[in-house]
């Protein structure tokens, strides 16, 4: 199973001292971010894009590119590029470039994104919302698998025989959807075999089992081959020395929710205690506790990739670099050596 780290650069003040890190600074420590991964040892890293003051990051192929620069292994991919507001040819030449870039680590991760402001930028409907993200992932498909490519929409100009490049050094690029857990979204996705991302949320595993059974299930139906689906998670994690410490992730994460569902979501302190004592969402605790939480989501799972958010909340940076390293130094070799031991590394759970 792969082990990496997904980051939404979020501009969220610090509630411990109401500084918020500027926008040029936090892409910055992103890249450094990216860096530290691969220097612990981690797989992937994933960077969000939004189109939102809340948010430093617009294009994560630019980010990703400054990565690749830093890193040498470390596989590179969108969460999630918002095909359904960008045109589709740009969505490949630019990740295609990136898979130049790095030697061939760029990946895609596509979805139709948790805010209307996209929609009024781009010069989208929000009535539109379905039927565009299916016409433009579409494309991106068909320009995946053919340099020249014709194909006509509603929602954007057709293509003659048109060439798109240049073209990727992985053939084909890998594209994956970004799901929030819906059924309906992880069925598509099983149809069309592509590799999904979903974020466990406090509660969910059970129910995301159930709807990564369907999603399985949906695949096979249409012709697509098990072994070769591929499931991502996405979850919060904050990893320290001793499991007292790991209450001063409280304000962070109560801060962050807030701000970032728009005040629909407040966690107080015994709903973080309770979320904390769990393995789902909430991957607190010291090196130990947090190897058996993956463990345990993966029992459930079955995933192949899990990214963990962990420089969320306005934390500081030392903070987010402290994680990083207990992960690399205990947390990955820990689950790996479980997860060797049963012979269950990847797939659906067993």
């Amino acid at each position: 199973m792969e082990i990496g780290l997904i980051s939404l650069a979020d501009l969220t003040s610090d509630p411990r001292s109401d500084h918020t890190v500027a926008p040029d600074e936090r892409i910055r420590r992103i890249v450094r971010l990216g860096h530290l991964a691969e220097q612990a040892g981690l797989d992937v890293f994933a960077v969000g894009e939004h189109h939102h003051p809340n948010y430093a990051v617009p294009s994560p192929a630019v980010v990703l590119a400054a990565v690749a620069q830093a890193t040498e292994r470390i596989r590179l991919t969108s969460a999630t590029t918002l095909i359904g507001v960008l045109d589709p040819v740009r969505v490949y030449e630019d990740f295609a470039t990136l898979d130049a870039v790095s030697g061939g680590r760029a990946e895609i991760t596509v979805g139709r994104g948790a805010f209307p402001e996209p929609f009024d930028l781009f010069g989208y409907a929000m009535d539109d919302y379905d039927a565009v993200f299916t016409e433009h992932l579409d494309l991106l498909l068909q320009v995946r698998r053919n340099p020249s490519v014709t194909w006509r929409g509603e929602h954007r100009p057709p293509l003659l025989g048109s060439w798109v490049g240049p073209r990727a050094v992985q053939q084909p690029l890998p594209v994956g959807i970004g799901v929030g857990g819906n059924r309906g979204s992880l069925i598509r996705a099983g149809q069309l075999g592509l590799p999904v991302t979903a974020a466990v949320t406090p509660g969910s595993t059970a129910r995301l089992a159930e709807n990564l059974a369907a999603y399985r299930e949906a695949a096979v139906s249409h012709g697509h081959d098990p072994a070769a689906l591929r499931v991502a998670t996405t979850s919060q994690a904050y990893v320290v020395a001793e499991p007292a410490q790991a209450a001063g992730f409280y304000p962070y994460l109560a801060e962050y929710l807030d701000l970032h569902s728009r005040g629909r979501i407040v966690l107080d302190r015994d709903g973080f205690e309770r979320h904390a004592a769990g393995a789902e969402a909430l991957l607190t605790g010291d090196p130990a506790q947090v190897a058996a939480k993956i463990i345990e989501q993966h029992r459930v799972l079955g995933q192949d990739r899990v990214l963990l958010q962990v420089d969320s909340g306005g934390l500081p940076f030392a903070d987010v670099a402290r994680t990083v390293e207990l992960l690399g130094r205990d947390v990955v070799p820990a689950v790996r050596a479980a997860l060797a031991s049963t012979g269950t590394t990847t797939g659906a759970p067993q």
